[in-house]
C-alpha cells in the first residue's frame, strides 16, 4: 500500500491518499482446494493462534467502523456482517449508504481482514464475529480531511462503533492537523479507539492522521517478524502487525484473490485484535484495551521504539495467557507516555522476560537508521511456536502442491502525478 508521492503533497497538501497494494493473483479450480489454499496463505492466523483465540472470543458484539473507500457487502465472507453505513465522500448530503459500494475494493479488503467469516473457502478475519460499519471517506487517491474524514469518525462513534479503522493517510497542512486533533479528541472523549496506518514509503516523515496524538499508529511486519522495508516509522508509532503476503480480493475481479502488502493490512489486523479483546472484556474502557495491547506486545529491546512502537500485537497473551493489566480506565497510556519524559512503559516492558522476547532477535539503529528492516524487530513467532518465516514457507509449499497460478506482481501507487 502507498501514500501520495511528495509531488502530490505539494499540489494537494490537504488531501489523504488511500493506500494501494502489491498484488499477485491466483485462481484455484475446486472450492475445497481454494479453502485449503486460502488458509495456508493466511499464515498470520496460525502465527497468532487464531483457532485457539476463537474459542475464547470472535469479536462478537463489537462494531468496527472502516473509514475507507466503502465496503461491498455482497462478497460471500461479509454477507450479513455489514451495517448500512454512510457515504461522506461523494454522496452529497444524502444518506449515502455504502453497504454495496466499493469500486476500489480497499475498504472491502480491510473489512475482510477484520471480520471475514471465511465462507466458501474465502478470507477469514482475525475477528470473524465482529460487525462492520462502513463509512466512505475517499477513493484511491484522495479524501478531504476537514469534511469527509472528521464527519465520518464522529458519525461512526455516534452510531455504536467502538473501534475506528483508518487505512488511509497522507500529508496535511496545519489547519487539517487541527481539525484531525479535534476529531481524535472526540473519539477519546467518547471512549473509542482509532487505529491508523503509518504509510508505506519506508521513511520517518509523519503522515496524518497517524501522527495525531491519541491515534494508535500501526506499522507492518514481514513474515520473519521484522519491520517491513516499506513501513513508515517515527516516535508516534504505537504497534505493529503482519502486513506482508496478506490475501485480499482482487481489484479487477472480486471473485479472484490477490496477495497484498502494506500498513493498511497491518492496521486492519490490529483493529480486529482489539475487537477480540474488547469482546472478551466488554466492561473494559478503550484505554484499558489499549493498555493491555501495549503491555503484551512482542518486542526485543527498549520500547517504545520508533521502528516497532511497543511491538507486535499478540492477542494470545491476553486471551489465552491472561496477561496485561488493564489499569486506570480513564488514562490513555499513549498520551500518558507522551506526557512523561522519557516515556514510561510498563514494568513488564522495562524488564524483558523470556515470555516476551523469544522471537526474532532485534537490534537498535546502527549504521542505517533509515532502513527499518535492518533495525528493530518485533516478535510474532512465540505465539505460534514456529518462526513466521517457517509458517510462510509451509504456505508456499501447499500452494505449489495445489497448483495455484501466480501471475505478475504490480505495485499500484495512489498519486495525482501526471
Amino acid at each position: 500500500m502507498s501514500f501520495p508521492t511528495r509531488a502530490a503533497r505539494r499540489r494537494a497538501a490537504g488531501l489523504l491518499g488511500a493506500l494501494t497494494t502489491v498484488v499477485a493473483t491466483w485462481t484455484v479450480a475446486a472450492p475445497a482446494a481454494q479453502a485449503d489454499d486460502m488458509r495456508s496463505r493466511q499464515w498470520y492466523l496460525d502465527a497468532m493462534k487464531a483457532d485457539e483465540l476463537w474459542k475464547v472470543s470472535t469479536g462478537k458484539g463489537v462494531t468496527v467502523a472502516v473509514l475507507d473507500t466503502g465496503v461491498d457487502a455482497t462478497v460471500s465472507e461479509l454477507r450479513g456482517k455489514v451495517l448500512p453505513g454512510r457515504n461522506f465522500y461523494d454522496a452529497g448530503e444524502g444518506p449515502g449508504r455504502v453497504d454495496g459500494e466499493d469500486t476500489e475494493r480497499h475498504g472491502t479488503n480491510m473489512s475482510l481482514l477484520i471480520a471475514g467469516n471465511g465462507t466458501g473457502g474465502g478470507i477469514k478475519g482475525i475477528a470473524p464475529g465482529a460487525t462492520i460499519l462502513p463509512v466512505k471517506i475517499g477513493d484511491a487517491v484522495s479524501v478531504s480531511l476537514k469534511t469527509s474524514a472528521s464527519r465520518g469518525v464522529k458519525y461512526a462513534i455516534d452510531n455504536g462503533a467502538r473501534i475506528i479503522n483508518i487505512s488511509m493517510g497522507g500529508y496535511v497542512d496545519e489547519a487539517d492537523t487541527a481539525a484531525w486533533q479535534e476529531t481524535v479528541d472526540y473519539a477519546q472523549k467518547k471512549g473509542a479507539l482509532v487505529f491508523v496506518a503509518t504509510g508505506n514509503d519506508g521513511d520517518g516523515s509523519p503522515r496524518y492522521p497517524a501522527a495525531i496524538p491519541g491515534v494508535v499508529a500501526v506499522g507492518a511486519l514481514d513474515t520473519t517478524g521484522k519491520v517491513a522495508k516499506f513501513s513508515n516509522y517515527g516516535s508516534h508509532l504505537a504497534l505493529t502487525a503482519p502486513g506482508v503476503k496478506i490475501p485480499v480480493r482482487c481489484l479487477e475481479n472480486k471473485d479472484q484473490y490477490c496477495i497484498g502488502e502494506g500498513t493498511s493490512q497491518a492496521t486492519a489486523i490490529t483493529s480486529g485484535t482489539a475487537a477480540l479483546i474488547w469482546s472478551a472484556h466488554p466492561d473494559w474502557t478503550a484505554n484499558q484495551v489499549l493498555r493491555v495491547m501495549l503491555e503484551t506486545a512482542g518486542h526485543n529491546g527498549p520500547v517504545p521504539s520508533k521502528y516497532i512502537g511497543y511491538g507486535s500485537v499478540r492477542p494470545a497473551q491476553v486471551l489465552l495467557e491472561g496477561k496485561g493489566d488493564p489499569g486506570d480506565p480513564d488514562v490513555n497510556p499513549l498520551l500518558a507516555a507522551r506526557a512523561s519524559k522519557p516515556p514510561a512503559p510498563s514494568a513488564s516492558q522495562t524488564s524483558p522476560s523470556p515470555d516476551n522476547n523469544t522471537g526474532a532477535s532485534g537490534t537498535g539503529p546502527t549504521t542505517d537508521p533509515g532502513t527499518p528492516a535492518k533495525t528493530g524487530s518485533a516478535t510474532g513467532s512465540e505465539e505460534s511456536g514456529l518462526p513466521l518465516w517457517a509458517v510462510a514457507a509451509s504456505a508456499v509449499a501447499v500452494v505449489a502442491v495445489l497448483g495455484a497460478v501466480v501471475t505478475v506482481v504490480v505495485r499500484r501507487r495512489a498519486s495525482t502525478d501526471a
